[in-house]
């Protein structure tokens, strides 16, 4: 079975989350940052294009035999399908069409969503908020893995497991740790999903289908670009919680690797956050990062020190001063003092 996990109880804080404090230090001192905030224009279009070259191969192997579509699923539609799901996740933050256009964004996503076969969109930005706005949160932060998780995944061998079924526990956790009620969004993103896969299957045949979905599983499970789940914030030097990752897989996933950098700034788009990091070196160059995803997949499941209780946790706290709809702004994209539009 492996080594035995050393840690048997997640590592809890009593001080504030850093990106806030972070965040009010670098703009007192670099407010030419403000100028790196807002949409990328080219969001958008590169959704569209993903979707359609999705399409295009689910159309091209349609008739192809189970291997080819496995291989094809893990290493090229698993591929576009995560890159996609964290194009989504530059959307959840207005990053496509600004904060003025809020349905504009959902659509997108939605529109964005059809090719992983899921609908993801709509409830991946209700609890993703969430995340930033109480990082670490015993209650509210789903992105930490459960006690049931940490207990039962705690030596190599379950490890593996967990990271091979990774993307079941992303999905599901929150539905255990902090449901909430279904929203009209969340139906409209089921129906859209529902009008495609079924015009997939109807148009080109169950394998093409599954080339769609089996292919996202395969990439967000046990594959080089889905190691970006743990790098992002399991405790790999002690008393750190948020680390960016400095590689070459950054030039497919929207830079989400610099994650100290987007976790600080979450209305600055990917394709900023290099340009944040030359701009502020001495915010970012003396904090430990990650420059192999793979590396990271390696010594979660081999190191007896890394395992699902590896995570900094904290009881809530509202800071003096803020309220929570400040933190709304801050998680959303919004700067200090501008309020966003409401959205139902």
């Amino acid at each position: 079975m492996g080594q035995h996990v050393s840690m048997n109880d997640f590592e809890w804080s009593y001080t504030q989350e850093p990106h806030r404090t972070r965040r009010k230090q670098i703009l007192a001192k670099y407010p030419q940052v403000k100028s790196l905030m807002g949409p990328d224009p080219k969001l958008k279009y590169i959704v569209v294009m993903m979707v359609l070259v999705q399409v295009l191969t689910a159309y091209l192997i349609q008739d192809a035999s189970w291997v080819t579509i496995l291989l094809v699923g893990y290493f090229w539609g698993g591929v576009i399908n995560h890159s996609m799901a964290l194009a989504i996740h530059e959307i959840s933050h207005n990053l496509a069409f600004g904060n003025s256009r809020p349905w504009a964004n959902r659509l997108l996503g939605m529109f964005g969503n059809l090719s992983m076969g899921i609908p993801y969109s709509v409830v991946f930005k209700k609890y993703h908020i969430e995340h930033h706005k109480y990082q670490g949160d015993d209650q509210l932060d789903v992105d930490i893995p459960s006690r049931f998780e940490a207990k039962l995944f705690n030596n190599t061998f379950t490890k593996f497991i967990w990271v091979l079924l990774q993307p079941l526990f992303y999905a599901l956790r929150p539905l255990f740790l902090s449901p909430k009620p279904i929203t009209h969004l969340e139906v409209i993103n089921f129906l859209f999903q529902l009008v495609f896969n079924v015009s997939i299957v109807y148009t080109m045949g169950w394998k093409s289908m599954i080339y769609l979905s089996f292919g996202t599983f395969l990439a967000m499970g046990l594959h080089p670009v889905a190691g970006h789940f743990i790098s992002e914030h399991y405790m790999f030097k002690k008393g750190y919680e948020t680390y960016s990752y400095y590689g070459c897989l950054n030039y497919i996933t929207f830079n989400v690797g610099y994650h100290n950098e987007h976790h600080d700034f979450p209305n600055i788009p990917g394709s900023r956050l290099p340009e944040l990091k030359k701009m502020v070196p001495e915010f970012y160059d003396n904090l430990p990062y990650h420059t192999s995803w793979c590396k990271v997949i390696w010594d979660f499941i081999t190191k007896p020190e890394i395992g699902p209780y590896a995570r900094i946790k904290r009881k809530a706290i509202l800071y003096p001063g803020e309220t929570l709809d400040d933190s709304d702004q801050q998680a959303e994209g919004g700067v200090e003092g501008m309020k966003l539009p409401k959205e139902e």
